[in-house]
């Protein structure tokens, strides 16, 4: 089924107006609704079903990670045999301390890794501790930590609808 085939103009507009700055009142989606010209009633509940939908994640404050001290950050390229992608993907996925989880094809005799996870930390030895930990839980001791030396942009993607 095609979610996307559920969301009308309105969700769409909704979408818009909350995933940047987002209003910092005591009641920011009256804000939205006034801007659209519905309801704060029927924002709330247009959020909720496009949560239930899988559209909408959550709604939360996106932070600066070195800006707070947080400034090991691996990418975490593990070597999944191809029948255990899926159940080694879903375990790994499935750890607080993971932040990003992506299946990637390999290139033969140049790359060999297909599961990659990003893990933030204060220290490169938290980092490669919770690495062990989570490698020894899953099985998979072929991995390689890909360490950012330097952040030249980091952004998502806007909606634009």
């Amino acid at each position: 089924m095609n979610d996307t085939l559920k969301i009308d103009d309105i969700d769409k507009e909704i979408i818009k107006i909350l995933q940047d700055n987002f209003p910092l009142t005591s009641r920011p989606y009256l804000e939205a609704a006034k801007k659209i010209g519905i309801s704060e009633e029927e924002v709330l509940e247009r959020i909720k079903r496009l949560k239930e939908l899988g559209v909408v994640r959550r709604i939360s404050a996106n932070i600066r990670h070195r800006l707070v001290g947080i400034k090991a950050n691996a990418m975490v390229a593990w070597k999944v045999p191809k029948e255990k992608v899926e159940e080694v993907g879903k375990m790994l996925a499935s750890f607080s301390e993971v932040t990003h989880c992506y299946e990637r094809e390999i290139v033969p005799n140049k790359w060999e890794f297909n599961v990659f996870t990003m893990i933030h930390g204060y220290s490169k030895d938290e980092v490669e501790e919770i690495v062990r930990k989570i490698s020894e839980k899953v099985g998979i001791k072929d991995y390689i930590m890909l360490y950012s030396v330097k952040e030249y942009k980091k952004t998502y993607k806007k909606f634009e609808g």
